[in-house]
């Protein structure tokens, strides 16, 4: 993030605006809706910025800029036609450490204005940093659609009962499932409505039981699916955005994790190939401390907690210790995984049934009903089988099934690095190490795997036969 997005108070501001024209005038309009006080230097001025200064709002200096005029500046805009008068602003400026925007020239930006969506109080900025202005414009017409013109009531609402508020409950947390329970509700309601006196009994009703309506913690089992943020269902999401603590395993992506409240607790709890962070018992004991102390609590595992995901033993010990929960099933890294691979798990002509199974490693061995895997039209997805794949190998082959059978490993799975190595139960050992096939893959073994030179579709990814 190269622009750091910040908002300035701007009550007493002494802006400078260094040009008199259409382009100057739609920064004077934008600055009229702040607190700033606003100076414009320019030989001539379009008709737009002579009625600012005609109506009082703006001072007008009438000539060619000079180097005294950023003198007790706090913020400059420059928007004249004349490189060499821009680069000039821009160097006496930047010697000043005042922050200038020569409109439509970047590098000479200490600062860049956003894309506003203004429902002031509630003022929403976006910026692509300069480099994609329509895709900018076309994300700020989505939300103007998505967002109700009176938010801005809510927004004047929660100032005018902020304090309150604070005085009637003591804890940052407290207040936080206060408010998310005013503005999630129909107190909200009837202030979009525009019925502030109801709004406002409802509300002091609200206040004044909310103690007694104390709220428990409550832990929600989160699929993060295979590591595309966008694969992520609409209640995972929401509720990532409530969590006051988030419980996240290596398999998360980083991408995924950015999507998480920003001020909520973090802990990781991953477990990586013969070391484990945390044990599994001391995890779910940990779920249960967390909410027993009434914070709302967000597992988030990578995939579907209910596939190897030991979601199940979690929930347990929620349940015993009498603790709510939800659980939101993910995408699961083999559903993933092979989607993106281009690689239809069943298929009418190849395989009529689909098994999940671990190639987690215990004592050099791994425990499976072999022959129940060596299934004519079935395909067989390991999790965690990189360690053990020359024991699947073997295994395999020694109940049955060819050598030639295709096989295919898939690594960080619909990211954009993902990596797709294919061959045979005899090469694949050979073709993984190859291509340094790392965790977290998985391995996909069925006739289904030859359909993927026909049907792969994403194309940013790494493939090596």
């Amino acid at each position: 993030m190269r622009y750091f997005p910040i908002f300035i108070d701007t009550q007493g501001l002494n802006c400078l605006v260094v040009g008199g024209g259409e382009v100057a005038a739609r920064k004077i309009e934008l600055l009229l809706k702040s607190k700033a006080e606003i100076t414009v230097v320019a030989p001539w001025m379009c008709n737009t910025v002579e009625q600012f200064a005609e109506e009082g709002v703006i001072t007008t200096i009438p000539r060619e800029f000079h180097q005294s005029d950023i003198e007790q500046r706090d913020l400059i805009f420059v928007a004249t036609d004349d490189s060499d008068v821009n680069q000039q602003v821009h160097k006496l400026a930047s010697a000043a450490n005042i922050l200038v925007n020569v409109v439509d020239n970047t590098p000479l930006c200490k600062f860049i204005t956003p894309s506003i969506i203004d429902r002031s109080p509630i003022v929403i900025a976006m910026s692509s940093g300069g480099v994609a202005p329509v895709l900018l414009r076309y994300l700020r017409q989505k939300l103007e659609s998505f967002i109700p013109q009176k938010i801005a009531l809510l927004g004047e609402f929660s100032e005018k009962f902020r304090d309150q508020v604070k005085r009637r409950l003591s804890s940052v947390t407290a207040r936080r499932f206060f408010w998310e329970d005013i503005l999630d509700g129909p107190v909200a309601e009837q202030v979009l409505n525009t019925n502030p006196q109801t709004a406002e009994a409802m509300f002091a009703e609200s206040l004044a039981n909310h103690e007694q309506n104390k709220k428990h913690g409550e832990v929600y089992l989160v699929g993060a699916g295979p590591g595309d943020p966008d694969l992520l269902t609409f209640k995972a999401l929401r509720l990532m955005q409530k969590a006051d603590v988030v419980v996240y395993d290596r398999l998360v992506s980083k991408e995924v994790l950015e999507l998480v409240r920003r001020d909520a607790e973090k802990i990781y709890v991953g477990k990586a190939k013969s070391q484990h962070t945390l044990p599994q018992q001391d995890i779910n004991v940990l779920l249960a401390d967390l909410a027993t102390e009434g914070k709302r609590v967000v597992r988030l595992k990578g995939g579907d907690p209910f596939i190897f995901g030991r979601g199940g033993e979690e929930i347990e010990t929620l349940v015993d210790r009498n603790v709510a929960f939800q659980v939101v099933p993910g995408i699961t890294a083999a559903t993933g995984a092979a989607s993106y691979a281009g690689i239809p798990l069943t298929h009418r002509e190849h395989a009529q049934s689909v098994v999940f199974a671990t190639g987690h490693l215990k004592d050099n061995t791994i425990d499976l009903d072999w022959p129940a895997l060596v299934q004519k039209n079935q395909t067989i997805v390991f999790y965690m089988g990189i360690t053990g794949l020359a024991i699947i190998r073997d295994k395999l082959i020694e109940h049955g099934m060819p050598k030639d059978m295709p096989i295919a490993m898939v690594q960080s799975a619909t990211t954009d690095k993902q990596k797709v190595v294919t061959g045979t139960l005899v090469t694949i050992q050979e073709v993984a190490e190859a291509a340094d096939i790392k965790p977290p893959s998985l391995i996909i073994i069925g006739t289904v795997v030859t359909l993927r030179d026909k049907l792969n579709w994403f194309a940013t990814e790494q493939s090596t036969h």
